[in-house]
């Protein structure tokens, strides 16, 4: 409980994936797979001190992402900001397992201890784990289980 005694929060969420690293990596890093299963647009691939302009199909703004590191079929970490403007730091480490298997571990931190990083812990939990479980369905079974899962989030 590190964070505890600094008084922030971070995010860490985990799922194994039946299929190799590098198959990992790139539809991570790849824009043309990660629309199959995350977002709707990118301005490019991840590449260290590249930044990038995502797109979600649920909102109606961009994201600006700023790639720190990568560490081909190891690591990704990338910075974007949070509901306070505050720069918030991702981390995907990737862990073979064997040849047909990986750990997909996520960390994002971090928000001070109050209602806004709460609410920020709450929503942005649920998101690397759908991230991940998104992540798996495309990969495993070639299927986009974000297509329309969020049309109610869209305003109309």
């Amino acid at each position: 409980m590190d964070n505890m005694k600094t008084n922030t929060l971070e995010i860490k969420t985990a799922l194994q994936i039946s299929k190799p690293v590098h198959e990992i990596f790139e539809a991570i890093v790849d824009p043309t797979k990660m629309t199959n299963y995350f977002i709707s647009k990118s301005n490019g691939r991840m590449e260290e001190n590249k930044t990038l302009i995502w797109e979600f199909p649920e909102f109606d703004t961009t994201f600006p992402v700023q790639v720190i590191r990568i560490e081909k079929d190891k690591s990704i970490s990338f910075s974007w900001e949070g509901s306070d403007k505050e720069e918030l730091i991702v981390d995907i480490m990737l862990e073979a397992k064997n040849n047909i298997s990986t750990v997909v571990t996520i960390t994002e931190k971090s928000m001070p201890i109050n209602d806004e990083g709460i609410n920020w812990l709450k929503n942005n939990t649920a998101g690397w784990t759908n991230f991940l479980d998104c992540l798996k369905a495309y990969l495993e079974f070639g299927i986009n289980l974000r297509k329309g899962g969020f049309d109610f989030l869209r305003k109309l």
